[in-house]
């Protein structure tokens, strides 16, 4: 993932939120970013260093990961439909895993170029097997680095589905990524809610205000939330528009 890639396995108001978060913001200088897959419960002692969890054993992870029962509370389909993607759009599915999303994501009405990105060899060999054996041409596993995609193009939506909290730095991630952003183009994130059953241990789990700060400080504006999703945070942001120097 992002640790399957940056994958499971896919965004944080100001002032006093942001002061809130200072301790996860500080505690950040992980290693790598994890994969958008299906974390089991919260352990009770979390590691010292979570971001730098390996996903690499993706014949087992994809048991979990690609589990239909995963389908009731992802609901991928509804996740797609809210995304509204074009023919002709790209995609950056980052911290791809297993290809949950991506495959889901090529095979949809818009059929868009799909980048399915992971920190993990392992991962983007299983993709790569996996895209061929389905004869998903449009879809390229990319090996991610730490701290950025990789991305061979510049693409329409960049989806992070329970890899946010795998990112480290991650101010200074998503103020490189909106490089790799077209015009218009559209980040989204879902990752686990404090409450949610599953998912990594609740200090590594950010509030909606958590997000959205991190990512004002890279320069994003949330345009949408969505809250159908019954585990996580569904959060759409763009490029925030220049701020005008008021100069006379």
């Amino acid at each position: 993932m992002i640790a399957a890639m940056v994958t499971v396995c896919c965004v944080i108001a100001l002032g006093a939120a942001l002061a809130a978060s200072a301790p996860l913001l500080a505690a950040q200088p992980h290693t790598a970013a994890g994969s958008h897959g299906q974390h089991g419960a919260p352990a009770a002692q979390p590691p010292a260093d979570h971001h730098a969890h390996r996903f690499d054993n993706a014949a087992e992870l994809a048991k979990r990961f690609d589990d239909p029962a995963r389908d009731a509370w992802q609901m991928p389909g509804r996740v797609i439909e809210i995304l509204g993607l074009r023919p002709g759009q790209a995609v950056a599915d980052i911290g791809a895993g297993t290809g949950y999303f991506s495959v889901r994501l090529a095979s949809s009405a818009a059929a868009p170029t799909v980048y399915a990105v992971d920190v993990e060899a392992a991962m983007v060999d299983h993709l790569t097997k996996r895209v061929k054996r389905e004869g998903l041409t449009t879809v390229t596993p990319v090996l991610a680095a730490a701290d950025r995609p990789n991305l061979p193009a510049p693409v329409d939506l960049v989806l992070v589905v329970d890899t946010y909290h795998h990112i480290p730095n991650r101010v200074a991630y998503f103020t490189a990524l909106k490089a790799s952003l077209r015009p218009g183009g559209r980040l989204a994130i879902i990752d686990f809610r404090k409450d949610s059953p599953e998912g990594p241990p609740v200090q590594y789990r950010f509030t909606p205000e958590q997000i959205g700060a991190e990512l004002a400080q890279a320069g994003f504006a949330l345009e949408a939330t969505h809250d159908f999703l019954p585990r996580q945070h569904f959060l759409i942001y763009r490029v925030a528009a220049p701020q005008l120097s008021d100069h006379h």
